[in-house]
């Protein structure tokens, strides 16, 4: 049974850090108002940052703050003060991508570990190693990697360096994430947080003595081709574990709750076999079809280029239609709706403990007590019968 190896969840607001730590999580990693690299994710003030830190503390968990933007000049001197109030909050780690921010972070958080982001590139051993003289406990390998390369790196870096890297989620056209074509389109900088992904958008050409007259740019019938498709390494496991990966990341700080739950419950239960040295079950592969997503492949890690996703569609497998707010030990629970469902729809159950369960939905009431036919109203709560005990945040869902 291998013990050294982390599953690392994203947490982009307070719902979505629950459900990565109820659903498996080892650590999370999120952001606060400023110097993460995902400015639209509902992120945490000073105050919630705090009571993220203590909530997963108490459940034994990690906490990683994002401060991997690249700062420019002017946001220079807001940095120290930063960096203090969260050497006193105590997460585990910062993620920084920036060697100035990274002596910032020594000097003024010198009691918070310290890890490299993938916006470093870190592409050999040598900057590797170099990192780790530097303060560095952890790098983050560019997603460019492929798995023998890895190996490389592992070999020739000192041991107590961990090495971590992406295995789900979605993927970027440029080099590690270093990308001025938003800026360049929108003015917004996605080196500082604020992609407005102009890579997923869809591009004609226009010659320049026909104004107005649009030709697609068209390969194997579309045109989205700067869009990539997903990463799915949940049947990769073992060879990034033997390759010298500790740290297994998932990507989606700006997906939701649900996003965050059964991608971490996936991830947990495939790793937990990998690490007693089972193969994966097939159930918990399926599960990664449950969200929405564009096709899946496995990167650079097996050689040669991503995939790239030309029709520009997403797929999902289910819909989330509520969650388990309580629910006593006869499976009477009490829950949230978020999308409609009816009497007589099967659903399935979703716990962080075992494999879905389908169940018809019998006799509904709502918080009055009233007999209903269905479950239309946003956030109603509604009172139903389960097939068995569900903890608080298990998932009801529909499949598609």
């Amino acid at each position: 049974m291998r013990n050294d190896l982390e599953l690392l969840a994203p947490a982009g607001d307070w719902e979505r850090l629950e459900m990565a730590l109820r659903y498996g999580a080892d650590a999370v990693y999120l952001a606060g108002k400023e110097f993460g690299l995902r400015a639209a994710a509902g992120n945490f003030d000073n105050e919630e940052l705090v009571r993220a830190i203590e909530l997963a503390h108490g459940m034994g968990k990690k906490v990683y703050v994002t401060c991997n933007t690249l700062p420019r000049e002017e946001e220079l001197n807001r940095l120290p003060g930063y960096l203090a109030f969260l050497n006193e909050a105590g997460p585990d780690a910062l993620i920084i991508a920036d060697l100035g921010v990274l002596a910032l972070a020594k000097r003024f958080a010198p009691k918070i570990a310290l890890h490299v982001s993938t916006q470093l590139g870190v592409v050999n051993s040598a900057t590797a190693t170099v990192l780790h003289a530097m303060g560095a406990d952890t790098v983050v390998l560019a997603r460019e990697l492929p798995l023998n390369e890895i190996r490389r790196i592992r070999a020739n870096t000192p041991s107590e360096l961990r090495l971590e890297a992406f295995v789900h989620g979605a993927m970027c056209v440029s080099f590690s994430g270093r990308c001025l074509l938003s800026n360049y389109m929108t003015g917004r900088d996605g080196n500082r947080g604020e992609c407005a992904q102009p890579c997923r958008w869809k591009y004609s050409l226009m010659e320049e003595k026909r104004p107005g007259q649009y030709f697609e740019i068209e390969e194997d019938g579309g045109t989205y081709i700067l869009n990539s498709n997903d990463l799915c390494m949940i049947e990769h496991l073992q060879d990034l574990m033997e390759a010298g990966v500790s740290s297994f990341k998932i990507e989606g700080r700006m997906k939701s709750a649900y996003y965050a739950a059964v991608v971490t419950n996936a991830y947990r239960h495939a790793l937990d076999a990998v690490a007693c040295g089972d193969p994966v079950p097939e159930v918990w592969v399926k599960e990664t079809g449950m969200v929405s997503h564009r096709p899946y492949c496995t990167g650079f890690y097996l050689g040669g280029e991503p995939g790239q996703c030309y029709e520009g569609t997403y797929e999902t497998g289910a819909d989330i239609v509520a969650v388990v707010e309580s629910c006593d030990e006869d499976g009477n629970a009490v829950v949230t709706q978020r999308n409609k469902f009816l009497s007589g729809d099967e659903l399935e159950l979703l716990t962080p403990a075992d494999e879905p369960i389908r169940f018809v939905v019998s006799e509904m009431t709502d918080a009055e007590g009233e007999s209903i036919p269905d479950a239309r109203h946003p956030m109603m709560e509604v009172h139903l019968r389960l097939p068995k005990a569900a903890p608080k945040l298990s998932i009801l869902r529909k499949r598609r």
